[in-house]
């Protein structure tokens, strides 16, 4: 680590006096906080030098309907000198306008941008590859050679098929004049008709031999001819994958991470104990491992830090210009969790038993099912933390309950009505209501901003966000059909009360579903994932209807949210 007493270039003092603001005891827990005010006054800082900034690149403020148009990740890591003096790194995830050095910001963990550097020509070698690729899989000759392969393959597979077709009705054919004669043969009649009977056989399987000698002579040629341009082709990809593998690694090898005490880590050495073992794409170009290894480097101590979106939100994740957001767990958490070693952290807010979470009240109750109202911030199924989950109380307070109570379930941050079974048969129907889509569902939630619509569907397809579990995303190429009906009760105080029927049953459909710019562009009052933090996320599974698995009777349950 750098222990000069110069100011590094990328150091920025404050603007504005901080004289009254103390610093934070502890440092930010990167993935679930509230920014500190000395990293929101940073924030605010860089914001107006963004706005004064001449990129080129739309960040897509003046036209959201600009399909190139793009929002970026900015942070800011408040940070002290040797000397005392406060200031903050600034920096963004990936590039800006094809490139990784702007005025103001730190420089990335390695550039791999660089004009001369092995990065970029390697990767012009690749384009070069897959240009040599295109041109030769359009090459006429190419076509040409696999339709003539292609259509003798068929040709050879029904002719012969027809002849041997052919053989087995003869075959059927010689069988009965065989027992024909049988009958009514004797002595040398009997024996010539065998031997002729035996001709007939050989002549067709020789037939046979010609037939699919010829024909494989001929697929033999076409094959030939088409395999000497698809192995070129071949060729190409083959050393296309080996290439781009051996500069993948070499990558690799730059991405080496600093912490306070000067440890060097790869981010390969990083990733082999995750379940991913190897990095993902891009691990290490997000802002906080820069701003970090910038501070490392350059002997300035972390102090606090926070990451805010800038501009319009791509179109699967939530992103809300301006708004604060957590680092992502699946590149960062790993490095992250190798940079901050021998920082001392906040606390993680979501490993925080609650000061006290009522046991859920009891709906409905009979020797089938138990019907509850879940209180928020009580898991469904044990996790891998202490909070309470209803899975718990159900084990503790109905021991002799057949197979598993749990048939559905809801966040943690949700509260609202839940039906468990105590038998197996009752576990099964009722689950296979839900398949059928035959329970009827519905939540109440208060939505941040005034909805201009009374009524309406939301279909937005939903995947997990494998980067930043347990967050889904909207995806219309591999994402499960997600679907939403919403109803306005009320607007008032720049909220709006709804009333949402799931039609389908996805993991966070509500809350995507409210929270997407597609969807209603209004976050759930209080959702820490895809909005805003308040004292509760303001969802509540409030009704409930269903057949009951022994009488078939049709039972309805309301339980009243408390919001």
């Amino acid at each position: 680590m750098n222990t000069t007493k110069h100011t590094p270039i990328h150091f920025t003092s404050f603007k504005r006096s901080i004289i009254e603001y103390e610093l934070p005891d502890k440092f930010t827990f990167p993935f679930f906080y509230e920014p500190h005010m000395l990293s929101e006054i940073a924030s605010k800082e860089l914001q107006d030098h963004i706005v004064s900034m001449k990129w080129k690149h739309d960040f897509g403020l003046n036209d959201i309907s600009n399909e190139n148009a793009l929002g970026k990740m900015f942070g800011v890591l408040v940070v002290q000198t040797q000397q005392g003096h406060l200031g903050y790194l600034s920096a963004f995830s990936g590039k800006i306008a094809d490139s990784n050095h702007h005025e103001g910001f730190v420089p990335p963990i390695f550039d791999m941008l660089e004009p001369n550097g092995f990065f970029k020509i390697g990767m012009d070698e690749l384009m070069q590859i897959n240009t040599s690729i295109d041109q030769l899989s359009k090459n006429p000759e190419v076509q040409r050679s696999k339709i003539h392969f292609d259509n003798t393959t068929l040709q050879a597979k029904n002719e012969i098929e027809e002849h041997r077709q052919k053989m087995r009705h003869q075959k059927a054919a010689r069988k009965s004049r065989r027992l024909i004669g049988e009958i009514e043969m004797t002595g040398d009649a009997f024996r010539r008709l065998e031997k002729e009977l035996s001709k007939e056989s050989f002549m067709y399987k020789h037939q046979l031999k010609v037939l699919t000698n010829s024909w494989n002579e001929k697929l033999e040629k076409a094959q030939t001819d088409y395999n000497i341009l698809r192995d070129e082709i071949n060729a190409l990809k083959k050393k296309r994958k080996q290439m781009s593998k051996l500069l993948q690694q070499k990558l690799f090898d730059q991405y080496n991470f600093l912490n306070i005490n000067g440890e060097l880590k790869n981010v390969c050495t990083i990733f082999e104990d995750t379940a991913l073992k190897t990095p993902p794409s891009a691990a290490g170009e997000c802002a906080a491992p820069k701003l970090l290894q910038y501070a490392f480097k350059n002997g300035l101590k972390p102090i606090s830090m926070a990451e805010f979106w800038w501009g319009k939100a791509p179109k699967s994740e939530i992103r809300k210009h301006l708004s604060f957001y957590p680092s992502c767990r699946g590149k960062c958490e790993p490095i992250l969790g190798h940079m901050l070693n021998g920082i001392q952290l906040e606390d993680n807010p979501l490993l925080k038993m609650p000061t006290e979470i009522n046991e859920p009240e009891i709906l409905f109750e009979d020797d089938q099912l138990l019907v509850i109202n879940k209180p928020e911030g009580m898991l469904s199924v044990k996790g891998n933390t202490q909070l309470p989950s209803v899975q718990e109380f159900a084990e503790n307070n109905y021991p002799k309950a057949e197979g598993p109570m749990i048939i559905h379930r809801l966040d943690m941050a949700t509260s609202g009505i839940l039906i468990l079974s105590k038998t197996k048969e009752a576990n099964k129907r009722i689950q296979s209501q839900f398949i059928k889509r035959t329970i009827n569902k519905r939540y109440i939630a208060i939505l941040e901003g005034n909805l201009t619509q009374d009524s309406g569907t939301i279909e937005l397809p939903l995947r997990q966000d494998f980067n930043d579990r347990p967050k889904q995303l909207v995806c219309y190429e591999n994402g499960k059909k997600a679907k939403t009906q919403y109803k306005v009760l009320s607007r008032k105080k720049n909220q709006t009360r709804v009333y949402f029927y799931p039609i389908t049953g996805r993991s966070h459909q509500l809350r995507v579903h409210a929270a997407h710019f597609d969807g209603l562009n209004s976050p759930i009052l209080g959702d820490d994932l895809y909005g805003n933090k308040g004292n509760r996320l303001h969802l509540h599974a409030e009704y409930i209807e269903f057949n009951h698995p022994k009488t078939d009777e049709r039972i309805k349950i309301k339980a009243k949210a408390d919001f």
